[in-house]
């Protein structure tokens, strides 16, 4: 029987997984956590390779044991509980993550957050650098991706160096992240007209697919931002853009690096293609393999704490 001490340990930002689970039941067994789903014929057991996943979502109709819970919490994989879709059931301007509970996680990296959150014009500069660092990512990824240029998708640069200045002559969190949302709805204008999507709304409580893709994806994003923080040892409500308006609000900003890259025209392309739940979900994890998004996270918020004491 294969022991948890055997797993060789993948570094979270190199983990392909992410799982989202409805309607079957979470167990431990012979040393391997597996989800047990209920045919009319027999009960099928499916294998969960936990040490190369980061987080896995439990959507509608499941259930876990507490031994899975104890060998994904050993793994450090993320536990969320979600509704159908992989949208969490509570309110959907917050996130609950059961972390892993581990007292082995480097202290440096929320000793240097915790250096400059309590001044508002560092946390500024922070929230300023993420959205520089977000926009440059887009450039980036969507000049290249191959995928993403067949199907009309370039980095408008006239819409991103407006953005950029927006972004320079912000005196405040709120101006920013009004500056923000002006940008993501220009997003989703190009978007939709891209995909030839007629009368898009964005709409949280989602009302047609584009809207769920949407939805759901940005879990996926979230999931992502919270094993980074987690695995850096950084509390989620010490946020620097969110924080007065979202509970666990350090998530968000850390996701805001990806979402609107990789969740965002995607969304779109796969709703226009009639794509299911489970092909979009693919394409996004794809996509964040691909295009080394959680790297990039991790990335973006080590140099944050290195550079702490110049902010």
């Amino acid at each position: 029987m294969e022991q948890l001490t055997d797993l060789k340990e993948i570094l979270h930002s190199k983990r392909a997984n992410i799982y989202y689970l409805d309607k079957c039941r979470v167990m431990q067994k012979d040393g391997r956590v597996l989800y047990l789903t209920e045919e009319e014929s027999e009960n099928q057991y499916w294998n969960i390779p936990i040490a190369n996943t980061t987080c896995i979502l439990l959507g509608t109709g499941t259930s876990i044991t507490q031994a899975a819970v104890r060998m994904l919490a050993q793994a450090g994989v993320l536990i969320g509980f979600s509704g159908s879709g992989g949208t969490p059931l509570i309110a959907a301007n917050e996130i609950e993550w059961l972390s892993p509970q581990s007292e082995y996680r480097p202290t440096e990296y929320v000793q240097a957050w915790m250096s400059f959150w309590f001044e508002e014009d560092k946390r500024l500069k922070v929230a300023k650098q993420f959205q520089l660092w977000r926009i440059e990512y887009m450039q980036k990824i969507w000049s290249k991706d191959k995928d993403l240029n067949l199907e009309g998708f370039q980095a408008d640069e006239q819409l991103l160096k407006q953005f950029r200045l927006k972004i320079d002559k912000a005196t405040t969190v709120n101006k920013l992240l009004t500056d923000e949302m002006a940008l993501t709805k220009s997003l989703y204008r190009i978007s939709a007209n891209n995909t030839k999507t007629e009368n898009f709304t964005r709409q949280h409580q989602s009302t047609d697919i584009a809207n769920d893709f949407l939805n759901h994806g940005n879990y996926l994003a979230y999931g992502l931002a919270a094993t980074t923080l987690w695995v850096l040892g950084i509390p989620h409500g010490f946020a620097v853009m969110h924080g007065k308006t979202r509970r666990g609000a350090l998530v968000f900003d850390v996701a805001d690096l990806i979402k609107d890259t990789l969740i965002l025209p995607w969304a779109f392309i796969c709703a226009k293609e009639g794509a299911t739940e489970q092909e979009f979900r693919q394409q996004c994890l794809q996509n964040f393999t691909k295009h080394k998004a959680l790297d990039f996270m991790f990335d973006s918020v080590k140099q944050i704490c290195a550079e702490a004491d110049q902010l």
